[in-house]
């Protein structure tokens, strides 16, 4: 096979970009709470349409920014199993 003779370095400086993506999604989650909680409260004292989509927008921003979060901790801790089995119990029916 073509990838068994590779003699590229790639493997031994490679770096997750998990901690950077982290902190993005950190700092999205934050401004796009902080920003659905505003424009909520524009809506509600102007009663104007735009500020209810605004807000819309800004919590689907931060559901996103809280489910990659969720997917961020899942990958760093490699997705094994608590359980102690390194995850076969499920295979073993």
């Amino acid at each position: 096979m073509w990838l068994r003779d590779r003699t590229g370095t790639e493997p031994l400086t490679a770096r997750s970009p998990l901690r950077a993506r982290r902190v993005l999604s950190m700092v999205a989650l934050v401004l796009a709470v902080a920003a659905a909680v505003f424009f909520a409260i524009r809506a509600m004292s102007t009663g104007e349409e735009v500020w209810r989509w605004e807000a819309a927008i800004a919590a689907a921003v931060a559901v996103v920014a809280a489910v990659d979060l969720l997917v961020i901790r899942h990958r760093s801790s490699g997705g094994r199993s608590r359980s102690g089995s390194g995850g076969q119990d499920r295979y073993e029916q």
